[in-house]
């Protein structure tokens, strides 16, 4: 009865701070069970901040995790372990970090600066741990790590962009695109791990915090 009661204390709830299908997917597909908890942030950044992209991108998914373990610490339901995680992904391009575009004419401006080009794809991950047992004791850590993958761009006419904007794909995406839809035809090759242009380095996650997988 107590190893049963030692392991229950073991395990760790993990928490995913992200509403982005893409996250939630390539978690699944690495076998991690999880929750999903987001929380508003101001995702505003100060212009020293824009000068060191993978910097800024750690700052930002420190934020999304903070907020949510803010949140569960002000639950009385909340109990146990937990590991959340914070996600963040930028596109740069000659150290300017393209966001999600606001119109169609602003999808444009940032395709063609990308088209025949290779830019980097940031993706930063914060991983906070915490156990609250009563309402004091609570231990709490984090961890944040960013990773980098290189993206070609084919060279493109200005009708193929179009076209693929008029997919509505790129609205919600960093820098417009998204490499594992209708964006691959955009891509002459990826250069590291694909996971991180998706939006979430699940290989290096896991491998950092193997605990986050825990009947593997």
């Amino acid at each position: 009865m107590k190893e049963t009661e030692s392991q229950e204390q073991l395990q760790v709830q993990v928490v995913l701070a992200s509403s982005s299908p893409r996250r939630r997917d390539l978690l699944e597909q690495a076998g991690v069970e999880f929750l999903i908890q987001t929380a508003q942030v101001d995702e505003s950044l100060e212009p020293d901040d824009l000068r060191f992209p993978e910097e800024a991108c750690k700052k930002l998914a420190e934020r999304k995790a903070r907020a949510v373990v803010e949140a569960l610490l002000l639950d009385p339901a909340t109990q146990g372990a937990f590991a959340v995680i914070g996600a963040d992904t930028m596109v740069v391009c000659d150290n300017e970090i393209f966001g999600k575009p606001h119109s169609c004419d602003h999808a444009f401006q940032m395709l063609s600066k990308l088209q025949g080009r290779t830019h980097s794809v940031v993706t930063a991950v914060s991983v906070w741990l915490f156990s609250l047992v009563g309402e004091e004791d609570v231990s709490l850590g984090f961890r944040t790590f960013a990773d980098v993958s290189h993206v070609t761009f084919k060279e493109l006419e200005d009708a193929d962009l179009y076209d693929y904007i008029a997919t509505g794909e790129s609205f919600d995406k960093a820098g417009a695109y998204a490499a594992q839809g209708k964006g691959a035809c955009l891509i002459e090759r990826i250069s590291g791990n694909v996971s991180t242009v998706i939006g979430l380095p699940v290989e290096r996650l896991l491998k950092e915090f193997p605990f986050l997988r825990p009947n593997v």
